[in-house]
């Protein structure tokens, strides 16, 4: 879709192989680099890893970071946008621009409290209406928030 300057979605810490599955097809069918920061919570051999990819692994971009830290010092903040259930500011709200990193925590925990403060004029989040529904699905997060930084720009 912007093949130029893809996007970048940044999986931190993530726990379930089916939704890093599901979230690297995602990138594979719009062009944009999947980042995982480890610790991973499953072994990137893993079956359902695979199977929720199908056979579209090897059109997708992998970058691995050693840690969170290892990530946040070497990519420029103002290309950064964290996604949280902790901020009350929407998605929507957020400018998005080719080469930007859409960053995700991981599904039981979100992302650290400190690099929510740390980025704070950075975060955004999906609105819900049910207040009974804790969060959405880590997989649906990166594709309704990768969509909305598409569509801004095509």
């Amino acid at each position: 879709m912007l093949k130029d300057k893809p996007f970048n979605v940044v999986l931190v810490e993530p726990e379930i192989p089916p939704n890093t599955g599901t979230v690297a097809r995602l990138c594979g069918a719009t062009d944009s680099v999947l980042h995982l920061v480890k610790p991973l919570g499953f072994s990137t051999d893993d079956k359902h890893l695979k199977r929720a990819g199908l056979d579209y692994w090897k059109y997708v971009k992998i970058v691995y970071w050693e840690s969170i830290e290892d990530f946040l010092e070497n990519n420029k903040s103002e290309k950064l946008h964290f996604l949280s259930k902790k901020v009350k500011r929407s998605y929507t709200d957020a400018e998005y621009k080719p080469g930007d990193f859409l960053v995700f925590g991981k599904e039981t925990k979100g992302l650290p409290g400190s690099v929510l403060e740390q980025y704070k004029n950075r975060c955004y989040t999906i609105p819900m209406s049910n207040p009974n529904i804790r969060s959405i699905n880590l997989s649906i997060a990166a594709g309704i928030v990768l969509y909305e930084a598409i569509r801004q720009n095509n």
